[in-house]
């Protein structure tokens, strides 16, 4: 008998040891540093996670660390420092936001002012932590693309948010250098603090997200909540600067506090949604600074016969980016590089290019790329050119020893990964009416050269 039961506990835990592996990141947006409750209602939550064994991601505003030391709120600093330690800008909602001040400008002086502006809140992290934060994510729906460069050069490996700006199939995806944890759909999931009959829901749609990753292998949830949700009705920067105000220090307003009772029933529904998570077998609860060890590396060489799909589609193929796909087909290796700075389209006229003046061109790309890092804008042949897709496209279907390169017009599939309506991914409350920086939007389309899905190990 005890041989029996011996066996099936063995059994049991080799089937469970099978499962695909599931991961649960918690992370909190730490940034009013308006309302004092804001700051015991961090530590409250910081205590509260350590006392049970899990560590979160706190992703703290820059002012908001300086306005901790200002308060003398040791304390709290102290219960943070026990979490992995997250960037989520310098100032959050002070204008001009990150896509305000990066909407008129290109990737490349963009990233030197995305340094300019918001490297002291990283410093300071930096200082006071003991650590380069594990990840950053934009305030409220300000991204830009422009931040992937800096980000990089800074040592910070994941970007860590919400969003609709970019996705790919609502996993993990690797986008301008970057592992990106960003827009999950229904694998991003809360319960809300205000009606107890809600947590039974957030249960269920935990246990369906569950079910629904193992189903595919496995995969990344997450739920992420403020601070100052546990204390306040209303959100602090959207009392302030909303619509683009800008009001003097001295002019900032409260945001209208919860009750005690309210507050009480805050932390308990949290809390009661979080112990659901952690008795869930087999799902393990990791933080942004875990959670590249669970992927495969960023840069990887793909496969010609991949590569060769770029004939028909530019898009990421069999778990590698169109810029890794070209580097095959230009003979290059393995390596990251980003996408091109400006779209420029064909004017070759032709429909062949002869053999002589299409080497030449193939290896004017490949030597672009390796001195610059980058894909071009387009290629020269002779006084005229090709568009970086039409390039690839053409590339991609060219016989190897064809006496001419018959061109191939480039379809830009990986852009549909790309959101489109400027004016709604931008509508965050505290931008101005009717602001849709589609520049920023172009830029993300140029970058998805090299978007592709993350593949777990």
């Amino acid at each position: 008998m005890k041989l029996l039961l011996a066996f099936l506990l063995l059994a049991g835990t080799l089937t469970r040891a099978a499962e695909p592996p599931v991961y649960w990141l918690l992370w909190f947006d730490t940034e009013d540093y308006v309302e004092p409750a804001s700051d015991d209602a961090a530590l409250r939550l910081a205590q509260d996670l350590t006392q049970r064994g899990i560590r979160a991601t706190f992703k703290i505003v820059g002012e908001k660390a300086r306005v901790l030391e200002q308060r003398k709120r040791t304390d709290v600093l102290r219960a943070l420092a026990a979490h992995d330690i997250g960037y989520h800008s310098n100032y959050h909602s002070i204008h001009p936001t990150p896509a305000e001040y990066l909407a008129p400008m290109g990737m490349l002086d963009g990233a030197a002012e995305f340094a300019r502006r918001e490297e002291q809140g990283l410093r300071d992290l930096q200082r006071i932590f003991g650590v380069t934060p594990s990840c950053y994510g934009q305030p409220g729906n300000s991204w830009a693309p422009q931040a992937n460069l800096t980000l990089r050069q800074w040592g910070v490996p994941v970007y860590m948010d919400d969003g609709s700006h970019v996705a790919f199939d609502q996993q993990p995806f690797w986008y301008g250098g970057m592992l990106y944890v960003f827009n999950l759909g229904p694998h991003t999931m809360r319960t809300g603090l205000d009606n107890p009959a809600g947590l039974d829901t957030a249960k269920r749609s935990f246990d369906a997200a569950v079910a629904a990753l193992r189903q595919r292998g496995g995969g990344v949830a997450q739920t992420y909540y403020h601070p100052t949700e546990f204390v306040t009705t209303e959100f602090w920067d959207g009392v302030n600067f909303r619509h683009g105000a800008n009001p003097e220090r001295s002019s900032w307003r409260m945001p209208r506090r919860r009750t005690a009772e309210s507050s009480e029933q805050a932390y308990r529904l949290f809390l009661a949604f979080v112990d659901h998570v952690r008795q869930t077998p087999g799902v393990r609860i990791v933080t942004a600074r875990d959670i590249p060890q669970f992927f495969e590396p960023r840069d990887s060489a793909a496969p010609p016969a991949a590569a060769r799909r770029l004939a028909e589609s530019i898009d990421a193929h069999d778990g590698h980016s169109a810029a890794e796909l070209l580097l095959t087909l230009l003979g290059l290796p393995a390596q990251y590089v980003d996408g091109p700075l400006r779209r420029v389209d064909s004017n070759y006229a032709a429909a062949e290019i002869p053999r002589a003046a299409w080497v030449r061109a193939v290896a004017d790309a490949a030597d672009f790329v390796r001195q610059t890092h980058r894909l071009p804008d387009s290629v020269a042949i002779g006084s005229q050119r090709l568009s970086l897709p039409d390039f690839a496209a053409t590339l991609a279907g060219v016989e190897p020893g064809a006496p001419v390169a018959r061109v191939r017009r480039g379809r830009l599939d990986q852009e549909k990964r790309i959101g489109s309506n400027a004016a709604k991914l931008y509508d965050w409350v505290i931008h101005p009416a009717g602001f849709a920086p589609e520049g920023l939007m172009e830029l993300a389309r140029l970058q998805a050269w090299t978007l592709k899905p993350a593949r777990l190990r």
